[in-house]
């Protein structure tokens, strides 16, 4: 047998190169096109941050406004759409995002053209497109009509507005656009991968995305900041929070939230959604879900030796859960902030294409004699 070493999960294994973004997991540092997540997450807009990955440099003020308006006139989608929601509404808002992503394939008059600058402009109108998707389906499976989308409001307030009928205010529009900014792209994580496994076949935008799609679903993935809501409910009060973790830990599971594949230091995004859902949590009268996080947060302090820090989805989901968005759309929404990011690492594959093939190990029986039916 041939002497090879493993890289099991394709750890510590670099694919290509990339300028989309930089990861140091030592330090928690993360950097778009070079500019620093701290300084986005506190300055920027999910517009200015969407341009910025998708055309390498910060818009100026007329490109940023041409850029909102072509995300503006693309928000709609089409009836076809809302009728296949309302087909498979039953399903987890990821499969029934997923489907709705491949059904717009079908409607958009580029998918079949894999050029760098149509691939481009169809990575904008999912960027506007999928919002609008996730809205309809947290509302169509409640029973409620889509509301249509706002030309009038931002990227973030829109997708607020569409979801619950009603304007958001500043500070939850504030808190959904350093949402989208914190979760728009990193690196080559498992569902940017996906995509450019899919991209790497020559496969359109579209299934890219969906591949995206899929593989964020997944828990060790995307699904994260659904279960740290039901961890904090099982908790239910700040002072069981020490008596959770310490059960948890000693039957040998693991808290939701923490620890990352890459981060052996605080995960940089945490930072602002954890000011942010305790700045929440105050405004409207429910410190008790930001109390027992940081009561969780306190007990898993003896573990930042092992490099285990909460990541992003640790108060993502308590800020969704505050803002009254449904469990089982976190994810979704996570998506939608990506889909940015997942057109870039689609854009730099295509520049530059190679099949992504890695082998595998063969370690079973050799030669093995075939029998016929009758004689086995």
């Amino acid at each position: 047998m041939q002497e090879v070493q493993l890289h099991r999960g394709l750890r510590d294994v670099y694919l290509d190169k990339t300028e989309a973004s930089f990861i140091d997991g030592q330090e928690g540092k993360l950097l778009y096109r070079g500019y620093n997540i701290h300084d986005l997450a506190q300055k920027s807009t999910a517009e200015e941050t969407m341009y910025l990955l998708l055309y390498g440099k910060l818009p100026v003020r007329n490109e940023l406004d041409e850029f909102t308006a072509q995300l503006k006139n693309a928000r709609n989608i089409p009836d076809g759409i809302i009728q296949i929601i309302h087909m498979v509404k039953g399903a987890h808002p990821m499969d029934v995002l997923r489907t709705a992503v491949s059904g717009l394939s079908a409607f958009d008059p580029e998918t079949e053209d894999n050029s760098l600058e149509a691939t481009l402009r169809k990575g904008i109108r999912l960027c506007a497109q999928v919002p609008t998707v996730v809205a309809a389906i947290g509302r169509i499976r409640d029973g409620k009509e889509p509301v249509a989308p706002n030309p009038g409001l931002n990227h973030a307030a829109n997708f607020l507005y569409m979801l619950f009928g009603e304007e958001p205010d500043a500070d939850e529009t504030r808190l959904m656009d350093i949402d989208a900014i914190v979760h728009a792209e990193h690196g080559s994580n498992a569902s940017s991968f996906a995509a450019r496994v899919a991209a790497g076949t020559l496969a359109d935008l579209h299934c890219a995305v969906v591949a995206g799609i899929s593989t964020l679903k997944g828990p060790l993935h995307g699904g994260a900041a659904e279960k740290v809501m039901d961890m904090a409910q099982a908790i239910g009060t700040p002072d069981r929070a020490e008596e959770y973790v310490r059960n948890v830990l000693d039957r040998g599971g693991k808290i939701m939230g923490f620890g990352h594949a890459v981060y052996r230091a605080l995960d940089p995004r945490s930072v602002h959604m954890r000011k942010g859902c305790q700045a929440l949590s105050e405004k409207i009268g429910q410190p008790q879900w930001f109390q027992i996080l940081s009561k969780v947060e306190d007990a898993m302090i003896p573990y930042r030796e092992k490099g285990i820090y909460p990541n992003v989805d640790f108060w993502s989901g308590a800020t969704y859960h505050l803002m009254k968005i449904p469990e089982d759309l976190f994810i979704p929404i996570f998506a939608m902030s990506r889909i940015a990011g997942w057109t870039l690492q689609v854009l730099e594959q295509l520049a530059d294409n190679r099949l992504i093939r890695p082998l595998l190990l063969y370690e079973g029986p050799m030669d093995v004699a075939y029998v016929p039916i009758e004689q086995r």
